[in-house]
């Protein structure tokens, strides 16, 4: 980005529309502001002059959805805060969140309505400032789209990509290393233009793990990041990296993200195992994504049988079906969803019937009463040898089945 042409472009758009202006960063750090102002408020001032909008002042434009807003947003006065009225721009790409441009109403107009209907004079600039602003947030040059792309090869098992990665200054003699694949649980699905999706990842990731040591490079996918670690045994860069990508992912994508996942491969020493590393951290965050008791930071030694449904194979209607006679039958006999939840729990809690209970909310006799109802339905003990190994097979290949395509 080129601070002089941002400058200029919001100095254009003062002059057009005759008003002061500021432009501020996702993190409400002050980029550029315009030098005619009529009338200042002491927001504005302190603003200019600490270049960072205050904790209060954030609080106050937030609560007016600022960060989830397409379209201009009026933030009404507020006099506690020496705060003049003011219409917030978000300024967009591609449905890609790059920054806000601020408009202040002058002390004498008593609602935003001036504003609001000289601001479509002023689009062009608009979009050229956004564009300018995207290099800054997500440093859109093409020697990084070069190098993601190559690193994203790399994954795949390219090998010329595996020897050029092998040579970069953020790799070479710094392992040994892990792969992480970093997956939003709700919203992995790309959206309908697969280069504003990408552009989101990509950017998210960046911002993500800056300053983070561990992290060594980072790339975007349509639906999910992939992040080069250095080995480490414990998860503490690993949670601060989650924390980071949620915050930065839903200030990017304008939406509330609930839940992001981190799958983490086994450590490797050596470059051409980076393929290999990259399958275990994508398996472990689908298994994540469909299981939630696997938690949020998600070793792949720790995905249990799903490490065996992946390396099966199959394409998208993989597993749909296990083929169990006897899970057939219990799909086909609970219409209410009363028995297989039961079930699956009792597997995965070593067949604690209190721990279960306790789960579902429901006294003891209920959990027996039911298991009951499933051996009398199957003709068998499902928690005995091998029914109970075929059950719970074809439980987590059902689960498996709904995984995230990425």
């Amino acid at each position: 980005m080129q601070q002089q042409d941002v400058e200029q472009l919001v100095e254009q758009v003062a002059q057009k529309l005759g008003r002061g202006l500021s432009l501020e960063d996702l993190d409400g750090l002050l980029l550029a502001y315009s030098s005619n102002q009529s009338h200042a408020d002491r927001v504005r001032v302190n603003f200019l002059l600490s270049k960072k909008v205050p904790a209060d002042v954030s609080a106050w434009q937030l609560s007016h959805g600022i960060a989830t807003a397409v379209r201009p947003v009026v933030i009404p006065a507020n006099p506690e805060l020496g705060m003049l009225g003011r219409v917030c721009v978000p300024l967009m790409v591609r449905g890609f969140r790059v920054g806000y441009l601020w408009v202040q109403q002058e002390s004498a107009e008593e609602s935003p309505t001036a504003i609001l209907t000289q601001l479509p004079g002023v689009n062009h600039e608009l979009e050229l400032l956004s564009g300018l602003l995207l290099d800054s947030n997500t440093a859109e040059s093409e020697f990084r789209r070069g190098r993601e792309r190559e690193f994203l090869l790399a994954c795949s098992g390219e090998p010329n990509a595996v020897a050029a990665v092998a040579g970069w200054k953020e790799v070479q003699g710094r392992g040994p290393w892990q792969m992480v694949t970093v997956l939003d649980a709700d919203g992995w699905a790309s959206g309908p233009d697969p280069i504003a999706s990408t552009l989101i990842h990509r950017s998210t990731a960046l911002q993500a793990t800056v300053g983070m040591d561990a992290a060594l490079f980072s790339a975007g996918t349509e639906t999910h990041s992939v992040v080069l670690f250095r080995e480490t045994t414990g998860r503490a860069n690993h949670a601060q990296l989650l924390v980071h990508y949620q915050l930065e992912l839903a200030k990017r994508s304008g939406r509330p993200v609930h839940r992001i996942i981190l799958g983490i491969s086994e450590g490797f020493a050596k470059t051409r195992q980076l393929s290999e590393a990259y399958r275990q951290s994508r398996v472990a965050a689908q298994a994540a994504a469909v299981d939630s008791q696997l938690g949020e930071l998600v070793d792949c030694r720790s995905t249990g049988v799903y490490q065996l449904l992946a390396s099966a194979g199959g394409g998208v209607g993989a597993w749909a079906d296990s083929g169990s006679v006897y899970f057939r039958m219990l799909e086909d006999h609970d219409r209410n969803g009363e028995l297989i939840p039961v079930l699956e729990l009792l597997y995965d809690n070593d067949g604690s019937v209190q721990d279960v209970a306790t789960r579902l909310h429901l006294h003891r006799s209920s959990i027996y009463n039911r298991l009951g109802r499933i051996r009398q339905l199957l003709g068998v003990d499902p928690l005995k040898g091998l029914p109970r190994l075929e059950l719970h097979a074809a439980l987590k290949m059902r689960r498996w089945a709904s995984r995230p395509r990425i």
